[in-house]
């Protein structure tokens, strides 16, 4: 494999970052990727090579959950990140710098990498009476951004006000709250909406940006495909017990106890696309329907308006029709279990009565079974 001095690579190593350690990560980014094993190490020698990236992290209206989950990443750590991965030269929120120094740090990096960085935008941004509920530096946040994004090679916004506005876009919100697509429409923009975006997703798309030279494929939301191509509701440990008609229907109830499903608690897992189940949070230890709270869709569009009331169950299941409840899903199924299981044994007894009137074999061809180690049908 070969290396070029200040890669990332030799940046990790000097951190203490062993050679074993950092093809594990690449294996593990391809398999966040959902890309096959074979691209392990592609990865590992994308990665020996490039440079590192230049980032600047913007944050408009938002309660900087995505900071908070940035800050907790690992594999590689959010020290890795930052000092070796990522150049981050602008975060707010965890930069030594402030007031004119930081917004000079940040005209700094724009002007050495022209054309030549990255952006991560967390939270809304307001656009109502000329975009002042939110400003920086004398600066609307709008303002900011538009100038920001129109230099960058690509733009990730992260969590779900920088997706679509968030809680701030919620009805009856005064600040006109909006996502950052809509803001600058013509950048090249991925959407990792959630709240909190996963971390791992995050670096899973910077991987991929470093690797390939792009941000990964996208589905028609900007969001990409290895992390919200897929419901949740397929990949939720607790979905047998949907199909098998057993729910909690209280909370603290002996269903709940034994881990059913929380369909009926109102959780959206079945028309909610994110890769929860099997990223998992804080260091994959866990998600909240595993932890026994139900999915409340914040990975979806307008997910405070059209998801609310998070403890009210879905009026229909999707995939079934709009006329299918979830209980009649689970009745459903449990009845076709129990006919083919009925089935089974009826078949069972026609053959075991038909096998009993049977004429016997003659003796000859019992001998012959038995000399050639045969068994008797």
């Amino acid at each position: 494999m070969a290396t070029v001095d200040g890669s990332v690579y030799h940046a990790l190593i000097a951190r203490g970052v062993s050679r074993r350690s950092f093809l594990k990560f690449s294996a593990a980014m391809a398999g966040a990727l959902m890309l096959p094993a074979a691209y392990g190490p592609r990865i590992a020698n994308a990665l020996s090579t490039a440079k590192r990236l230049p980032v600047i992290w913007l944050e408009g209206q938002d309660c900087a959950g995505n900071t908070e989950a940035f800050l907790r990443a690992s594999h590689p750590t959010v020290a890795e990140i930052i000092l070796d991965t990522l150049s981050v030269d602008y975060h707010e929120t965890i930069m030594a710098a402030a007031g004119r120094q930081a917004e000079d740090a940040r005209k700094a990096t724009m002007k050495a990498f022209p054309n030549g960085y990255l952006v991560v935008v967390e939270g809304s941004i307001p656009i109502a009476e000329g975009g002042i509920y939110c400003t920086i530096g004398g600066r609307t946040f709008e303002d900011t951004v538009k100038e920001v994004c129109a230099g960058a090679k690509a733009v990730i916004a992260v969590g779900s006000c920088a997706f679509d506005g968030g809680l701030p876009a919620a009805k009856g919100g005064p600040t006109g709250a909006v996502g950052v697509s809509q803001v600058v429409p013509k950048a090249t923009v991925v959407n990792m909406p959630g709240c909190p975006m996963n971390v791992q997703n995050l670096t899973a798309a910077i991987v991929h940006f470093l690797t390939f030279g792009s941000l990964p494929a996208t589905d028609s939301l900007g969001r990409p495909l290895f992390a919200y191509g897929q419901l949740i509701h397929d990949q939720c440990e607790r979905r047998a017990h949907f199909e098998r008609g057993e729910f909690v229907t209280a909370w603290g109830d002996d269903a709940s106890r034994k881990g059913w499903c929380l369909y009926k608690m109102g959780c959206k897992g079945p028309e909610t696309y994110a890769n929860c189940p099997t990223a998992r949070f804080n260091d994959g230890t866990s998600w909240p329907v595993k932890a026994g709270h139900g999915c409340v869709g914040c990975t979806m569009p307008s997910f405070w308006d059209q998801m609310s009331p998070f403890y009210g169950r879905l009026s229909t299941t999707p995939g079934f029709g709009s006329d299918v409840t979830a209980d009649q899903v689970g009745l459903g199924i449990v009845a076709t279990v129990a006919g083919l299981t009925a089935l089974h044994a009826g078949g069972s007894y026609v053959r075991h009565k038909r096998d009993a009137a049977a004429p016997p074999p003659p003796a000859e061809a019992v001998e012959a079974g038995t000399a050639t180690g045969g068994t008797q049908a």
